[in-house]
């Protein structure tokens, strides 16, 4: 029997006894190989969740899709079939610090993240990024201000459309997308921000926390909401500081932090292993 690309297959719905294994007899029958399965039953909302990565054998995906659906209908599931290896189409927006911009673009190079870059939008000129070599990714000079945000994200949108972009990346892109704009790109985009504890906001938010002697700096790399910075949450992570280190060595641990958190939260995401409900994520890491 011919091989074919292995899929994955999302699914959630309320739990009920024998979800799973409804769902592993129909790929089971079906002559599908299961490579990776994963499944969470949310005991606080009754809900269950399900990912499952799996060699159709000869089936094509259309066919699975098709012969699945009534069983999907069945256990009222909300499902998605994707193509496991496929590259997602990705958008990536930044303003002037670029090392986000310039991780996700090396990953993607080497082949860590199976993406595939459509366009970078900056409301900075292209000189503003000149340590990032983009290479031949299409590069949009989008300036904004008070008076022109409308018209700047109706082109954002545009370019967004006319490139087929699957995914909205904020590297670092320092402007607050409109509640129009933040509704129309929902479960489809990501940002990055720092996390202190205590908090900071403003300008030079590692400079204050240097001269609060913070012990520890973060990341979180979210959905982008109508509420700004609070997200469901996809990825986080944290570093140790000591009263040693300079606020000059706080901002380099924060780039190296914040590069990492979203490159990690893109895979994430390109791999199919978020699932959202009620405000927060389901992440079934791999």
């Amino acid at each position: 029997m011919a091989m074919r690309d292995p899929l994955v297959l999302t699914l959630s719905c309320a739990d009920q006894p024998g979800i799973t294994a409804q769902v592993t007899a129909f790929l089971s029958e079906r002559g599908s190989n299961i490579l990776e399965a994963q499944q969470f039953n949310d005991r606080a909302s009754d809900a269950f969740f399900m990912r499952v990565e799996f060699d159709p054998g000869g089936n094509s995906r259309d066919a699975i899709r098709l012969e699945f659906a009534p069983l999907a209908q069945s256990l009222g599931m909300e499902w998605k079939l994707a193509l496991r290896d496929r590259p997602r189409r990705v958008l990536i927006m930044v303003s002037k610090f670029d090392h986000c911009l310039a991780d996700l673009l090396y990953r993607w190079r080497i082949g860590e993240l199976a993406m595939d870059p459509v366009a970078i939008i900056s409301n900075h000129p292209r000189e503003a990024i000149h340590s990032t070599d983009i290479g031949d990714v299409p590069f949009h000079h989008l300036p904004v201000t008070a008076a022109t945000k409308a018209e700047q994200e109706a082109a954002v949108r545009a370019i967004a459309e006319d490139s087929d972009a699957e995914l909205i990346v904020l590297a670092r892109y320092m402007q607050i997308l409109s509640d129009e704009q933040s509704a129309h790109f929902a479960g489809r985009c990501i940002n990055i921000h720092h996390s202190f504890l205590p908090g900071f906001k403003g300008a030079k938010p590692y400079h204050q926390a240097h001269q609060r002697g913070v012990k520890m700096i973060g990341a979180t790399a979210h959905y982008v909401t109508t509420d700004l910075d609070e997200g469901p949450i996809i990825h986080q992570d944290v570093e140790r500081i000591t009263h040693a280190d300079s606020a000059e060595q706080l901002v380099r641990k924060g780039r190296d932090i914040e590069r990492r958190v979203l490159a990690e939260a893109v895979r994430l995401h390109i791999e199919e292993r978020v699932l959202q409900s009620a405000g927060r994520t389901i992440v079934f890491d791999g």
